[in-house]
């Protein structure tokens, strides 16, 4: 295993991929601007920046406040890159997913990231099938990885709370042989939310593939991505105070959108006035609180996930093979 773990971590080795040689990055896509508030949430001058490339397909960007870098997934290449202003790109850790003998042919490492309110990273790892923890002191550790004995299918991303409780996803995407693979223990995929007490509580269980996932700024809405075989989009659930959830409702079916447009429901942020960041076809989609489509981030290529990074209002987008950025005018959950 090859770990860089800067500073709050015990740093063990790390591979450098390429330094970065540039400030002048490359820029690609376009802001479609479909509503006139959206100019308040991103400048007009603002430009999709392509800050490293390369992978094979990178998702769950989780920045790190305290060191000032992003950590991101590369799922297929079983890795979690580091990109950091100035320096580029590096290997921060490997393997980050799967630590098995058996052959594993794709969607073995970990998918999201995030970091919890004490500053260490969470992962969810699809092919150890498991929702772990990094430590300060460099150790990881398991924090759950079955649902009442039966493994999970694949984690697949996830979001803490104010007082610590992580809600996380769990599809069958992770699987070598996806929903049909005959390792697969749980025969629906479910929404969980991991109290800090270590109790683990089944939330849903009837959407068919639940991917990002995220919670409004008063924690009194839960969001999620999902592609069901006859629709995709977004669900709202009003979340009770013990954590758990009501009935949902579809926030927005990207049914149509799907059919014009490459890419399906995945990572999502809010920004501190509610406003709702979603990767799903085409791009990033902005939402208002009230789900008005307000605009939407093109790269041009499959967006899988995004993350507020630097002073929280820059918004890093992991698409397919690229790291991009964007200047936004809001401040995301947690700066």
């Amino acid at each position: 295993m090859k770990i860089i773990l800067p500073l709050l971590f015990a740093s063990l080795s790390v591979t450098i991929l390429s330094a970065q040689d540039s400030l002048n990055f490359a820029t690609i896509g376009e802001v479609k601007r479909m509503d006139p508030r959206i100019d308040k949430l991103i400048p007009k001058d603002a430009k999709i920046e392509v800050l490293t490339s390369g992978f094979t397909w990178s998702e769950g960007p989780a920045w790190d406040k305290e060191n000032e870098v992003l950590l991101f997934s590369d799922v297929h290449e079983n890795q979690i890159i580091r990109w950091k202003e100035g320096e580029g790109k590096s290997i921060f850790m490997e393997p980050s997913g799967y630590t098995g003998v058996v052959p594993h042919p794709r969607g073995k490492g970990s998918n999201g990231l995030m970091f919890d309110n004490d500053g260490q990273l969470l992962l969810c790892e699809h092919g150890d099938r498991r929702v772990s923890i990094l430590l300060k002191d460099g150790g990881k550790r398991t924090l759950v990885d079955n649902y009442r004995g039966k493994r999970f299918n694949s984690p697949n991303d996830l979001c803490v709370a104010s007082n610590g409780d992580i809600y996380f996803t769990d599809p069958a995407y992770g699987l070598p042989e996806g929903w049909d693979d005959p390792r697969r223990e749980l025969d629906f995929s479910g929404v969980y939310l991991l109290r800090k007490s270590g109790e683990l509580v089944l939330l849903i269980s009837d959407l068919r593939a639940p991917n990002g996932i995220c919670l409004s700024p008063d924690e009194k809405t839960l969001y999620v991505a999902n592609a069901n075989l006859d629709w995709i989009g977004f669900m709202s659930y009003p979340v009770n105070d013990d954590g758990t959830v009501g009935k949902g409702i579809r926030f927005y079916d990207a049914t149509k959108d799907g059919k014009e447009q490459v890419g399906g429901p995945d990572g999502m942020r809010v920004d501190t006035d509610g406003n709702l960041w979603v990767t799903g076809p085409g791009g990033v989609y902005v939402f208002s609180p009230k789900g008005d489509v307000l605009g939407k981030i093109e790269t041009g290529e499959r967006i899988a996930n995004c993350a507020f990074g630097g002073d929280g209002s820059v918004l890093y987008m992991t698409s397919d093979m690229y790291l991009c950025r964007i200047q936004t005018s809001v401040t995301g959950i947690g700066f």
